[in-house]
């Protein structure tokens, strides 16, 4: 999984090891692992939430992960507040936030907790802290 590599981008890792830097076009590789860590939050998703295009260049660009146990409690209170008729919630764990559309069991966006604590969130029917 993601979260259990041991470099947090192409940059660091080939700081640590520079005899492989010459075989690393990083501006090519960085686009590419972008694009690899993008594929690997959908198929952590699949079939347990959906993530908007927003949610997937948030959680890129931010670097948020997520376990596929974490995807799983996290769909799981949104399935419950779905059925309570809440809509638009907010869902905070240990590590991010992120708003969700609960009917249409969706991540809209999301953010670390460090953004989460300095942001004002509206239009949110419900909250779950997991």
């Amino acid at each position: 999984m993601i979260q259990d590599l041991p470099f947090s981008s192409i940059d660091v890792a080939l700081a640590a090891h520079p005899e492989k830097s010459k075989l690393v076009n990083t501006k090519e590789f960085s686009t590419s692992f972008k694009q690899t860590l993008a594929d690997q939050l959908q198929q952590e998703a699949d079939g347990i939430v959906k993530l908007s295009k927003h949610a997937k260049e948030r959680m890129t660009e931010r670097q948020i992960t997520v376990t596929r146990d974490e995807w799983r409690q996290i769909h799981q209170k949104m399935d419950e507040a779905g059925k309570m008729g809440v809509g638009d919630s907010l869902v905070i764990t240990r590590r991010a936030a992120f708003v969700v559309n609960a009917p249409k069991n969706t991540i809209i966006t999301a953010m670390d907790l460090n953004d989460a604590r300095t942001h004002i969130f509206t239009n949110i029917q419900g909250t779950i802290v997991l």
